[in-house]
């Protein structure tokens, strides 16, 4: 495996602090708001990560925090007239919601800045007693820039090159106003002077006239409440230790807060992380995505335009290092792929079932056979060799050497997709083939074929009988294929996480479609079986021109949405 690691900046190989481990901490939600889409890139970049690791051997331990306390959170909780720590709750059950939509897996802890006060006051004292932290009255604590001389050395920046914030007012008389804790954040001339240099910033600060005692904490050095950087290290070096693998994030943390947890952790004695992983921004126009530009994407207004699998998808269609640009046709092509990948296991699997069950090919484990419901269930006896795969099959099944290959180049997810397409093409094409030799019919077009006119399909292309099993091998072994690299990128479409996505969402208008629909299909059949070409080339196409597919199957024509 191989990473960019943004403090050396090149690819380098991936070696474990401990074989066979990996630990990796993400820096989550500030739970102020609502997510935006942008929120969500990194957390479905890391998730992606993290199957991948656990695909490929690895124990991992993946923590992701919860910024539960801030200015922010203070300030948006007064304006609308609730407490911070009620507010910071709902917001909090936002960004969750919207994880769970995408298919993010849970992290294996999920730390809050409130729950960890013990362990940043433990780290305070440790920089105080190394002379790397000062106050300047009770409740102000800054960590001391001038004093630890490798300071900006993840982001490659010298003091000297960096631009302090200019002076403003003080909110109140001799206050600072470092809502952000970043290098150079203060305010006030007063306060200004008892600093040390402007590009200290804030470890704990001290609250402000007007706020709820009860977002403050007693310390040694007076009661305040953290700041950002602060919360972060302490946490990291808690359920990670002082030393651990990866420490990740979105691009805009580089610089100040990660190139402050870095300096705070090892001022204090702690090696902190091995490598450094960020994801690019999601872009409108060329421009980040962000609440203070007005143009964010709220998530639920995205995942109210497309089903959560979908905007995974757009997600993961995109290396994670590169900038995507959200425009009105990125849920559209999605939907579109991510469509093909779903109409090819679904046909897939209805077909192996109907195998299994009908007895037309050889018996061994693991197979599935159609229910008396429709659904799917395990086989008889002991199923069939060409059945579905069960989920253990898919979750141990050999990946292909080239997505194997291009997931470890740096998690290159846009030619992981690739490699999976060109396995979709394969198993179209045999499943087609597979069909109409278990029919003993003439070959139906396959899904990039599907508006092949009915009089071009002739009796001469039908795949003799004797093939069945041959082709239905390569059906399934495509189909095992597909499933176990989608499997990876969160992806695959019988997964429980879709399914259960798919049985919760209002399917009125679906019902009312699938009846429209059946109408046509019964046309159609009755036209094909009268010989009546014309007329079911018309069904067809005027199927198709509403962005509907048509598809043959030994059972009968289905429809998929395009």
């Amino acid at each position: 495996m191989r990473l960019y690691d943004s403090a050396t900046r090149q690819v380098e190989d991936f070696v474990p602090l401990t074989p066979g481990q990996v630990g990796i901490y993400v820096c989550g939600a500030t739970v102020q708001s609502a997510p935006h889409i942008g929120h969500l890139r990194p957390a479905v970049c890391f998730d992606i990560l993290r199957r991948w690791f656990s695909r490929t051997g690895y124990q991992v331990t993946l923590i992701r925090n919860v910024t539960d306390i801030d200015d922010k959170i203070l300030a948006k909780s007064a304006e609308a007239g609730t407490q911070w720590w009620a507010h910071a709750a709902v917001m909090e059950r936002e960004f969750s919601n919207a994880y769970n939509a995408l298919g993010v897996l849970p992290p294996t802890y999920e730390p809050h800045a409130t729950a960890h006060v013990p362990e940043m006051i433990a780290l305070m004292q440790t920089l105080m007693d190394n002379e790397h932290a000062y106050t300047t009255g009770p409740g102000d604590v800054w960590f001391d820039v001038l004093s630890w001389p490798q300071y900006g050395e993840l982001t490659r920046q010298k003091l000297d090159e960096l631009e302090p914030e200019p002076l403003q007012p003080a909110p109140i008389a001799g206050g600072f106003d470092a809502s952000d804790g970043g290098a150079g954040a203060f305010a006030g001339p007063q306060l200004a002077a008892l600093k040390k240099s402007p590009y200290d910033f804030a470890l704990w600060k001290a609250p402000k006239p007007g706020e709820p005692a009860t977002a403050s904490w007693d310390t040694p050095w007076g009661r305040g409440r953290p700041g950002w950087h602060l919360e972060c290290t302490a946490m990291a070096c808690k359920y990670l230790g002082p030393q651990f693998d990866i420490h990740g994030g979105g691009l805009d943390l580089r610089f100040p807060h990660h190139e402050n947890e870095q300096a705070q952790a090892r001022a204090a004695g702690a090696p902190f992380a091995n490598h450094w992983v960020h994801t690019a921004w999601i872009t409108q126009s060329g421009a980040k995505m962000s609440k203070s530009l007005g143009n964010g994407l709220l998530a639920s207004t995205v995942l109210g335009q497309a089903p959560g699998f979908v905007v995974r998808y757009a997600i993961a269609g995109v290396q994670y290092r590169s900038m995507l640009e959200w425009t009105p046709d990125t849920l559209t092509d999605a939907a579109n792929a991510a469509g093909r990948l779903t109409g090819f296991v679904t046909r897939a699997t209805e077909f192996l079932s109907s195998v299994s069950s009908g007895g037309s090919a050889p018996a061994s484990d693991g197979g599935f056979a159609s229910a008396s419901d429709g659904g799917l269930a395990p086989a008889s006896d002991s199923g069939s060799a060409l059945g579905a795969p069960t989920p253990d099959e898919i979750s141990a099944a050999p990946l292909p050497p080239e997505f194997v290959a291009a997931m470890n180049d740096d998690l290159n997810t846009p030619e992981a997709l690739a490699v999976i397409h060109a396995h979709l093409k394969t198993g179209n094409t045999a499943l087609s083939q597979a069909e109409a030799a278990q029919a003993g019919a003439p070959k139906t077009a396959d899904k990039a074929t599907a508006t092949t006119p009915e009089t071009s399909l002739a009796p001469a292309n039908a795949a003799k009988s004797s093939d069945l099993a041959q082709l239905t091998a390569l059906v399934r072994a495509e189909l095992l294929a597909v499933r176990a690299m989608l499997d990876v990128l969160g992806l695959d479409p019988l997964d429980p996480q879709w399914a259960s996505a798919t049985a919760s969402a209002d399917d009125t208008a679906a019902k009312a479609l699938d009846k429209l629909v059946q109408t046509d299909l019964a046309a159609r059949t009755a036209a094909r079986a009268a010989k009546d070409w014309a007329r079911a080339d018309e069904i067809r196409g005027r199927l198709a021109t509403a962005g509907i597919t048509i598809e043959d199957s030994p059972t009968g024509p289905r429809y998929t949405l395009t």
